[in-house]
């Protein structure tokens, strides 16, 4: 899919693009190549003479080789952005390309950008560029309000998570815990604790991302402010994910203890058993080994006496325990 953004009265306005003949009649600020096809990437050959890389979305591409600066100016950017789905919480990587220093091709002053799916901050700034006149201004703007928003989502997935975990706190701490629970319990961290990670290292990326451009040297003051604010804002959430991995450590040890303690109850229950039924068992093994003939035809009360010393043994010892609230 390829969409094409231009500035009309201050607002971003969007268009899919369905040919080369199209493409040509717009002067766009941004150009959004989601799962392009050859097609497109020829396209953006021909008209823009911008070629784009085939390792553009690999994952496994070396880390310092994801920030760095052609010789014919064009600036290359592969980042991370988080997609905090419910069901598979994932990165997508995002390949950048912004050519500002070469006037020669039609592809300066517009940011490239391609991606293999969609991709909730994309969404979200095109939302407000379309209602916010002004907020968007050249093609610098669009990358550095893109991070920004990746700040601002990964924020708002770190306050989604501190409201789940106070759910789950309730929970643990109520102190009736039962096994079910517990599995409910620990399946609910493991998901966070996964999520915070994903989280951490998205805003590590981004982190570096907005260092690159800042670094390079093409930002004006006023979006070098921009984005020295950016990065204060992500260093805001180094602090929230780490008490977060604390309160996710309290809470994992909290119901592997009531774990424990749920465990340890049936063992007492067997303990306990085995200890009361060891005098009767004593009694009744003296009791058929001191009989040269079978006791009921030399005793006729043997039966009942040994039954009542049997059953007395048992009982003194579970009148003891329940004094000492072993039963409880």
């Amino acid at each position: 899919m390829l969409n094409i953004f231009t500035l009309a009265n201050g607002r971003l306005c969007q268009e899919e693009i369905e040919s080369l003949e199209e493409l040509s009649r717009f002067k766009p600020i941004w150009v959004d190549l989601e799962s392009p096809t050859l097609e497109e990437k020829r396209w953006i050959m021909q008209y823009y003479g911008l070629s784009i890389p085939a390792d553009a979305m690999d994952e496994d591409i070396e880390e310092s080789a994801r920030f760095y600066r052609e010789e014919n100016g064009e600036l290359h950017i592969r980042s991370d952005f988080l997609v905090p789905d419910d069901a598979q919480p994932h990165t997508v990587r995002v390949a950048f390309i912004l050519n500002l220093d070469n006037p020669e091709l039609k592809s300066k002053g517009v940011l490239f950008s391609i991606h293999d799916e969609d991709v909730p901050v994309f969404r979200l700034l095109r939302m407000r560029a379309r209602r916010a006149p002004g907020f968007i201004e050249d093609a610098k703007e669009v990358l550095l309000k893109l991070f920004d928003g990746d700040a601002e989502y990964s924020a708002d997935t770190l306050e989604d998570i501190y409201d789940d975990l106070e759910k789950v706190s309730r929970k643990v701490l109520s102190g009736d815990v039962t096994d079910a629970m517990a599995g409910e319990v620990l399946g609910a961290i493991a998901r966070h604790e996964d999520m915070s990670g994903r989280i951490r290292r998205n805003a590590m990326d981004t982190r570096r991302a907005v260092s690159f451009m800042m670094r390079s040297k093409i930002l004006s003051s006023d979006q070098f402010e921009d984005a020295r604010q950016i990065l204060r804002d992500i260093d805001s959430l180094d602090s929230h994910t780490a008490f977060l991995f604390d309160k996710i450590n309290f809470l994992m040890d909290a119901t592997v203890g009531f774990i424990n303690i749920n465990q340890n109850k049936i063992i007492k229950i067997f303990s306990v058993a085995s200890v009361a039924l060891l005098p009767p068992t004593l009694i009744a093994s003296l009791y058929g080994m001191n009989f040269k003939y079978m006791p009921e035809l030399d005793w006729a009360l043997g039966y009942p006496y040994a039954l009542a010393v049997m059953v007395s043994s048992a009982v003194i010892p579970m009148i003891y325990f329940r004094k000492r609230g072993w039963l409880k």
